[in-house]
């Protein structure tokens, strides 16, 4: 499976804590917040290819019909206590989960959800993307546009173009005015694009062009990584990292 192989900002600093630090980071365990409305982000840790360890935000949001999940804890020991807190604390059921793109902190453990009944989505891209990388993989395809009803909550797929992937989706709340942005989406105190394995960074400002025109003014975004800051607007801090980057390594 693909690791992170790019190490920026919290990622340098927790290569550089001591090592009794990096255990009790190691042991951390599953953190849930609300977001707005019935959205709920939850942040689990992963492991780069340095030993150093990072946060990864995904989010589940909570509906009538139950509980639907947007990617996956990267930490996979954290799946089981995910899907127990979620019944405690809603009384639902997990029953989907969306893949917004192949790399694993968002696709590890859709092998184990789908075990357990629970459907699980990603768009054809990102499936042949999972196969040759011999990541876990989605049952169902959906388009690239799409709208889920779960219930009374739509969840909205739009596929903004290439970016830090090729497959990057985002997922829109409308009645919550909530924009999922995944790793699409770099949150406000990054200093860079971070992982640029498999990024179109050159393509990326057109991408996020078309996103913030889409959604241009949500409640909440949520990055893939990092803090969430409502105080900033982290699609306005992705496209200035964007051209920061262009200046640098002009086409």
């Amino acid at each position: 499976m693909k690791r992170l192989k790019y190490i920026t900002g919290i990622a340098l600093m927790a290569a550089m804590l001591p090592s009794s630090m990096k255990a009790q980071t190691q042991n951390e365990p599953l953190r849930i917040q609300r977001l707005a409305g019935n959205c709920y982000v939850y942040t689990t840790m992963g492991t780069l290819e340095n030993g150093a360890r990072f946060p990864s935000n995904s989010m589940y949001v909570i509906t009538r019909q139950g509980a639907v999940m947007i990617d996956i804890p990267w930490d996979t020991a954290q799946l089981m206590p995910l899907l127990d807190t979620i019944r405690q604390r809603h009384g639902k059921e997990v029953i989907a989960c969306i893949a917004t793109h192949f790399h694993d902190d968002r696709t590890a453990g859709l092998n184990a959800l789908a075990a357990r009944g629970i459907k699980t989505y990603s768009t054809a891209l990102t499936l042949a993307l999972c196969k040759k990388e011999q990541n876990d993989q989605a049952e169902y395809i959906i388009p690239e546009d799409t709208t889920f009803r779960f219930g009374d909550r739509r969840l909205e797929v739009f596929y903004p173009g290439a970016g830090h992937s090729p497959d990057n989706i985002v997922i829109w709340v409308p009645e919550d005015k909530v924009l999922y942005g995944g790793c699409f989406v770099k949150s406000t105190d990054s200093r860079d694009l971070g992982n640029l394995s498999d990024a179109s960074p050159h393509e990326w400002k057109k991408s996020m062009m078309k996103l913030k025109a889409r959604y241009p003014r949500p409640v909440a975004t949520v990055p893939g990584h990092g803090p969430l800051d409502s105080r900033h607007n982290a699609c306005d801090h992705t496209l200035q990292l964007i051209k920061a980057y262009g200046e640098e390594h002009p086409q």
